[in-house]
């Protein structure tokens, strides 16, 4: 995966509060071009093995239970610089500590329900992506 990709999902405390058009827009209007994009749901099972780097840590279980809790929107994005710019539009883990116009300030409601993941790596961007994503469904237009 190179650098002009990152991978986001939209958790499912934003799908829940129909939040997925909203959060889009802001991600489009950053200059992000989505080229995949699924609205499915993760099993308890296939958030732990997401999840798996964060096995051991207090908040793993609690994480995957809440990732498998409802439906979720994974997708693709492309732009230049697309890893430190998604990152900085999401804003930090925490809402109250995100800056203003962030998309964790806008949408988030606590540390645990953030409304939104972002890769932090090329190697994360490329587990992430294939976990949801086969080579054929990603589009470039």
């Amino acid at each position: 995966m190179k650098r002009n990709y990152t991978f986001t999902m939209i958790k499912p405390d934003a799908v829940k509060a129909n939040q997925i058009g909203p959060i889009l827009a802001v991600i489009n209007n950053a200059g992000f071009r989505i080229v995949a994009m699924h609205l499915t749901r993760l099993s308890f099972e296939d958030a732990k093995i997401f999840y798996a780097v964060h096995v051991g840590k207090p908040f793993y279980i609690p994480l995957c239970e809440f990732m498998s809790s409802g439906p979720i929107v994974a997708a693709i994005l492309m732009k230049q610089n697309a890893i430190a710019d998604y990152r900085a539009l999401i804003g930090k883990t925490n809402p109250e500590e995100a800056e203003e116009g962030t998309i964790r300030k806008m949408f988030a409601t606590s540390l645990q329900h953030n409304a939104v993941h972002g890769s932090d790596s090329v190697k994360a961007v490329a587990f992430e992506s294939s976990f949801f994503f086969a080579e054929r469904e990603h589009f470039e237009v």
